[in-house]
């Protein structure tokens, strides 16, 4: 069973909190309101509202995270909400009968993947910056301080900008997932989210450590961050103990 917790803060400049996040049983993810727009933690509730109903399937497939964010879409333009929030997040799906994870992003929020070694970010940032350093106009040292490097390039309920970026893989005893808001990776280099990692292993602790981090680098922006554990599961079959079959 997964092991997951949020934290979340709106950090020392803003008054409202437009982040939301679920930490279910199958579904991990965070929602980012858009910051200057009326109502993004309306806007990102509605999304997370949709995946809970994702969260609720006994078996989904990769072909049902694709349709939940569909319909989020629906939900935002329906309620005049579009292009106010983002997501990114986690949902394990069934493939040929055999368990797979789904990564799923819109915007500049992001998924990490710790093996206990090395982090690797797996989505990539739908941003201005982004765009840039793809380009080759930029590096990344230069997109951390590029004046627009905030402009999101797709978000959710805007028509032509909230194609989703999915990817499969099959998931792994041991590992742990980072996702988290903008809010954090404004403020805390890959290696410091690695250092926290390693620092604390349980999944609560984590969340809240790296939270603590970015409020105490002033952050300027809200502040999520979910913590997901695939636990290992120790096999305690041994020839000792397993009743011998007949011969």
């Amino acid at each position: 069973m997964m092991r997951a917790a949020v934290t979340t803060h709106p950090g020392v400049v803003r008054e409202v909190n437009e982040d939301n996040a679920i930490a279910g049983t199958r579904v991990f993810a965070v929602a980012d309101g858009v910051g200057g727009h009326a109502a993004g933690e309306v806007a990102s509730a509605l999304v997370v509202a949709r995946l809970e109903e994702l969260d609720a399937l006994d078996a989904p497939g990769p072909e049902d995270v694709r349709a939940t964010l569909a319909a989020a879409c629906r939900s935002l333009e329906e309620t005049e909400h579009g292009g106010m929030t983002t997501v990114a997040g986690i949902a394990l799906v069934v493939v040929a009968e055999r368990p797979h994870w789904v990564v799923f992003n819109v915007g500049d929020s992001r998924v990490y993947r710790f093996d206990g070694a090395e982090l690797a970010q797996l989505t990539v940032d739908h941003s201005e910056a982004q765009e840039l350093v793809t380009a080759g106009l930029l590096t990344a040292d230069e997109a951390g301080s590029y004046p627009r490097r905030h402009v999101v390039t797709r978000v959710l309920g805007n028509a032509g900008l909230s194609d989703p970026d999915l990817w499969l893989f099959p998931p792994r005893p041991g590992e742990r997932f980072v996702i988290c808001t903008d809010g954090l990776t404004n403020e805390l280099a890959d290696d410091e989210i690695q250092e926290v990692l390693l620092l604390h292993s349980e999944a609560r602790e984590a969340a809240a450590a790296l939270v603590d981090r970015a409020v105490a680098a002033r952050a300027r922006d809200n502040v999520t961050a979910l913590v997901v554990d695939n636990p290992v599961v120790a096999d305690t079959s041994s020839c000792d103990t397993v009743p011998r079959g007949p011969r």
